[in-house]
């Protein structure tokens, strides 16, 4: 898999399921809206107080399953982080070329944006016999 392809896949896909540890190591799981820039960093905005927030803070490590319709999925770990200055609005505009609406978020009280740089990723495409799966790094997608 190149990662030209991944990201057009993640492209075509609008909701993820990020999944990050509470401070006692138990499991916390939501839906969010997210973007994919070209260098295959995600993006997504929540506000500073949701436990999602608070978890990624305290331990950046996140896991994402993107893309459970029509059998083909992609799972991706990597570590979180809150990029600021120049990277946050280069990473907000990829953002609001998906979400027009993440403009009007900006007002909310502790909106912010989080930033996944995978470390893992597994391809699955169960349409297939035998299903293809594919698990790399991303210095493996270039």
């Amino acid at each position: 898999m190149k990662r030209d392809e991944l990201v057009w896949f993640l492209r075509r896909n609008r909701l993820a399921v990020q999944a990050s540890a509470a401070p006692d190591g138990s499991p916390q799981a939501a839906v969010v809206g997210f973007a994919v820039s070209d260098d295959l960093e995600i993006v997504f905005d929540t506000v500073e107080t949701t436990r999602k927030s608070l978890n990624l803070r305290a331990d950046p490590r996140i896991a994402l399953v993107i893309g459970w319709d029509d059998a083909v999925t992609v799972q991706i770990e990597g570590l979180a982080d809150f990029p600021a200055g120049a990277e946050l609005t280069r990473l907000q505009e990829c953002y609001f070329r998906v979400y027009p609406d993440g403009r009007d978020r900006l007002s909310w009280p502790g909106i912010t944006h989080v930033r996944v740089r995978p470390t893992w990723v597994r391809y699955s495409d169960f349409t297939q016999e035998p299903p293809h799966v594919v698990e790399v790094s991303p210095a493996q997608l270039d």
